[in-house]
């Protein structure tokens, strides 16, 4: 699903414009933004949190040439999904996967 269609999705369920519902999407969206950003972690119950790790520096290498390469140390999302969810999409198992495949069928 894309931000554009989770848009027409909150359109479809109430009674609110697709301009209002834009609004809220990309309310809920910086809202989410700004905490991480601020180091705090969100908490949705049933859904899932989202909290924020520190990875220290490393040397990689390029997949290329070989040669390696600083990474330097950084902060990621990391998201822990919540036991409603999980359970609900392990109930779902009779529907394929349909995400980042192309139709040829190999991942793409």
């Amino acid at each position: 699903m894309t931000k554009s269609e989770l848009i027409e999705a909150v359109t479809a369920r109430g009674d609110i414009t697709k301009a209002r519902a834009e609004q809220v999407v990309n309310c809920v969206f910086d809202t989410m933004t700004e905490a991480l950003r601020r180091g705090e972690g969100i908490e949705i119950r049933g859904f899932g949190s989202f909290t924020v790790r520190p990875y220290k520096a490393y040397t990689g290498r390029n997949p290329r040439t070989g040669q390696s390469v600083a990474v330097p140390s950084k902060r990621l999302p990391f998201f822990k999904v919540g036991k409603e969810l999980r359970e609900i999409v392990d109930e779902s198992k009779q529907h394929p996967i349909t995400a980042g495949v192309s139709e040829r069928g190999a991942a793409g």
